[in-house]
């Protein structure tokens, strides 16, 4: 415990927030980074409290929130451990139903379509240039692909302002690693993609988060916030949020480039779920093209399996300056897989498939609509996950929720996982694209809705 006692208190004297919200960040970080693991035991309350230089009534208070959490059990007599995660029980069906990762449903024709593509690539293509090192940031088709795949986002980006990279997460990390460095900071909304946040923490970059409305981050915050300390970039996931699903409205977006544009300050923009909506929004990157990292992909909108991003930067230099971190961190993306996607794009597959991937998504959003009608969540009919509050008049918290469904075979994600301020909501995510079919996705909400209409369903002890 030692080494992870010297880096929490390196984090605690970095951080401005509060020492019992930074604890219970930290435990949730080390989990994700394997640095703790499940059924570790952490140190009593005394030991942690010197080790760490705080009081004892501030840990107790740390350990209590990270209980809350769904992070710690506390055994009397035995100590406090790390939670892990409790062995499934599997549905009437037989299999268990994935309900805790993003991933977007898999239509029959999008498999067909898939073995179809394959074996023509592998037919044509010489065998040998898929196995050997690539131009990073792909082929002059691989990004003119890109080019092509973005004008309907952003009709004025160039061929060499675009790159080909090996998902949407490894072109964040290198993003991260060039605007900020470590102790510095990048905002974001309270709510966020996990994966930003284990980033900037495998980085040593501070996350500020910006207080929210029903819209989305607050402009006059994000602001304040350069008035006192200009972040690095600021981070955003403009449509279809994971996890909460918001869209941000035009006005919105407007507001928050302009804040961006009169004091220089760097916009991500992951727009993982920017093509899945009928009718797209206006890019940040439109609005703020001189300072706007924006970057979409086909993991989040064909298949989590199919890893490959496009990354435009504001200019061409700023290109190679970025793809000098990307070949760093990952080399290159697979040839075989830019490849499809490049086939996919020039000859239609990717717009037909879309088509029919936010067609089903459509169908299980319907199905949701019946089997949680009941109940109040936030959702879009062509996206593939929800975000379910837990109702007031109920007497557990997302993490109890969210074990009970996966004892009961069906995953879920409690909203600690996406809070960035240490103030989770009590909400769980759970996403339709996981179910197999369309029969499973409504056996899945069904559970969902009796353990919402049952609360003393949740204690009952599982036989």
């Amino acid at each position: 415990m030692d080494s992870l006692a010297h880096h929490w208190l390196k984090r605690l004297t970095e951080s401005r927030k509060p020492a019992y919200l930074v604890i219970p960040d930290l435990i949730e970080e080390d989990l994700a980074s394997g640095r703790l693991r499940p059924r570790d035991r952490l140190p009593g309350l005394r030991d942690l409290a010197g080790a760490l230089q705080l009081n004892y009534t501030t840990v107790a208070r740390a350990y209590a929130e990270a209980r809350k959490r769904g992070l710690l059990d506390a055994r009397a007599g035995s100590g406090t451990f790390v939670r892990g995660r409790t062995q499934t029980l599997p549905l009437a069906g037989g299999s268990s139903v994935e309900m805790s990762m993003n991933m977007p449903p898999e239509p029959p024709e999008l498999a067909t379509r898939l073995r179809e593509s394959s074996a023509h690539l592998l037919a044509q293509a010489d065998p040998y240039r898929l196995l050997r090192y690539q131009d990073f940031g792909g082929t002059p088709d691989d990004r003119a692909a890109g080019r092509a795949w973005l004008k309907d986002r952003l009709p004025d980006c160039e061929d060499d302002t675009v790159l080909v990279c090996p998902g949407i997460h490894s072109a964040l990390v290198a993003l991260v690693s060039q605007l900020a460095r470590p102790g510095e900071t990048i905002c974001l909304d309270t709510l966020a993609y996990p994966g930003i946040k284990a980033i900037a923490s495998q980085l040593g970059v501070r996350l500020q988060p910006l207080p929210r409305d029903e819209e989305g981050p607050l402009p006059h915050a994000f602001e304040a916030l350069c008035k006192t300390e200009k972040p690095g970039a600021f981070y955003c996931n403009p449509t279809l949020q994971n996890p909460s699903t918001l869209t941000l409205s035009a006005q919105r977006r407007e507001a928050l480039a302009d804040v961006a544009l009169r004091y220089s300050v760097p916009i991500i923009e992951d727009d993982a779920y920017g093509w899945l909506p009928a009718n797209k929004p206006v890019a940040l990157a439109s609005l703020a093209p001189e300072l706007t990292w924006y970057v979409t992909g086909f993991s989040k909108t064909f298949g989590a399996g199919l890893r490959v991003a496009y990354l435009r930067a504001p200019t061409a230099r700023q290109t190679q300056r970025v793809a000098g971190a990307l070949r760093a961190t990952t080399v290159m993306p697979s040839p075989f897989t830019v490849l499809l996607a490049t086939q996919w794009v020039n000859d239609g597959t990717a717009h037909e498939m879309l088509d029919a991937i936010r067609k089903e998504a459509n169908a299980r959003q319907a199905i949701a609509s019946q089997e949680l009608a009941d109940w109040h969540y936030e959702a879009q009919s062509d996206g593939f996950h929800l975000w379910l509050p837990i109702p007031p008049q109920c007497d557990w918290s997302a993490p109890e929720l969210a074990l009970q469904l996966r004892n009961q075979g069906v995953g879920a994600v409690a909203g600690a996982a996406f809070s960035t301020d240490g103030n989770p909501p009590n909400t769980i995510r759970v996403c339709l694209g996981g179910p197999q079919d369309r029969n499973d996705c409504r056996d899945a909400l069904q559970r969902v809705a009796e353990t919402l209409s049952d609360p003393h369903h949740l204690h009952m002890p599982m036989m």
